[in-house]
């Protein structure tokens, strides 16, 4: 069933930069770090945050009385009686999110949703399951992190090694994986030039990062942090990380912080919000996918599919295509599967090089997609991305004139 009449506000819509792991903002409890960032973006677009009848977070990571979920930021940014709920897909948090809001506004349950991606990898929790029937009543533990980024709970081996399986897959060469590499890097200098101007569409900067306590000012962030300068030659300098291996540590992401968000309405509601009332952005549709057991960077293929069949689109119809690529090699599956340019994919940046707080990487390519459109002088755009669990999420956005 494709969604009908919910829109995302042109210009109603943020992402902080994002930070390396363990780097400017690896001390901020990022549910308060994102309404910290939502409070000031409602003020500079003159947004009531009493408007919103319903919010959902989307985060993966626990932070200090995360328990209480959404409910805690909207309290904080002003929105003091609108519920709210958490959700949690992984790495594609922000599409489920997103699709929350969506399906929230397109049943009645809601006119105006916001939604909030946030995550921190830095400083993760170390977690204490209690366990009577241990050994002297010892309980169990994990580093929430990192623990699971190496050990699949159903298969037990790590997220590098889905990459491998799918590069086998597809038969996909390390000179492939380079390439893509390079060709990412390249696109994401584009949103850098002319002091940052893609980027300053929808991103404060510079950005006044606060201290912990969020009563000064710790530090001043004039971009992304973490984007290591990428060549051929560097590239290729590299070690596999697996032995007889196609990935290294120059052709997959890297841990971040950020935060991202996002306004989600019925179409009455859109031209009230937006910035520019002459663009219309429309969600048409999402997919989900699951693959099998260890190869969680070809689940969004299927992902995608299902998506444009719900918008009713084929893949020859999408303008521009955005993905989370915790690998290259997710973009070059991907490619070879649907037969798109693979160079041509990803304009502008993508998770690849700016990196990967999990809750908030879709939710700031998808942005991203919409300002790539809009400049197009509009277009559909289709995101997809992997998810822990082999699983995928798609989502299809239409930009036009109103």
């Amino acid at each position: 069933m494709p969604i009908q009449n919910v829109e995302i506000p042109y210009g109603a819509y943020w992402s902080t930069p994002f930070a390396k792991w363990q780097g400017s903002l690896q001390y901020l409890h990022s549910m308060k770090f994102a309404a910290h960032v939502a409070k000031h973006e409602l003020s500079k677009r003159n947004i009531d945050p009493t408007v919103f009848d319903s919010g959902v977070l989307g985060m993966t990571i626990n932070q200090y009385q995360s328990f209480n979920g959404a409910p805690w930021p909207l309290h904080d940014i002003g929105a003091t009686h609108t519920p709210g709920h958490a959700v949690n897909q992984v790495c594609a948090t922000s599409a489920r999110g997103l699709f929350a809001s969506a399906t929230e506004v397109m049943t009645g349950m809601a006119s105006v949703s916001l939604f909030l991606a946030a995550d921190r990898c830095s400083n993760g929790p170390h977690i204490v399951y209690p366990n009577p029937k241990g050994i002297g009543g010892a309980g169990e533990s994990e580093d929430q992190v990192f623990y699971n980024m190496m050990n699949d709970p159903m298969g037990g081996h790590s997220m590098m090694q889905t990459g491998e399986n799918v590069a086998r897959r597809f038969d996909i060469t390390r000179e492939e994986l380079d390439a893509v590499t390079l060709r990412r890097y390249e696109q994401y200098q584009e949103a850098l030039k002319d002091e940052q101007a893609f980027q300053k569409r929808f991103m404060t900067l510079p950005l006044s990062v606060p201290a912990p306590n969020f009563k000064k000012e710790a530090t001043v962030m004039t971009g992304d942090e973490g984007v290591f300068p990428t060549t051929a030659e560097g590239l290729a300098k590299l070690k596999p990380v697996q032995e007889g291996g196609v990935i290294t540590f120059g052709n997959q992401t890297h841990p971040a912080d950020g935060n991202a968000a996002a306004i989600v309405c019925s179409s009455d509601k859109a031209q009230e919000l937006a910035s520019d009332t002459s663009i219309k952005v429309e969600i048409l549709g999402f997919g989900q996918a699951r693959d099998d057991l260890a190869y969680m960077p070809a689940a969004p293929i299927e992902a995608a599919k299902r998506a444009l069949l719900v918008a009713g689109i084929s893949i020859d119809q999408v303008d521009a295509i955005k993905t989370h690529n915790p690998f290259a090699v997710n973009d070059v599956a991907f490619a070879k599967a649907t037969g798109v340019d693979v160079m041509q994919m990803n304009n502008f940046g993508c998770s690849l090089i700016w990196g990967h707080p999990q809750g908030p990487t879709g939710l700031r390519a998808m942005i991203e997609m919409i300002e790539e459109l809009a400049i197009r002088g509009g277009g559909y755009g289709l995101f997809t991305g992997c998810a822990a669990g082999d699983t995928g999420m798609a989502a299809v956005i239409r930009v036009s004139d109103r």
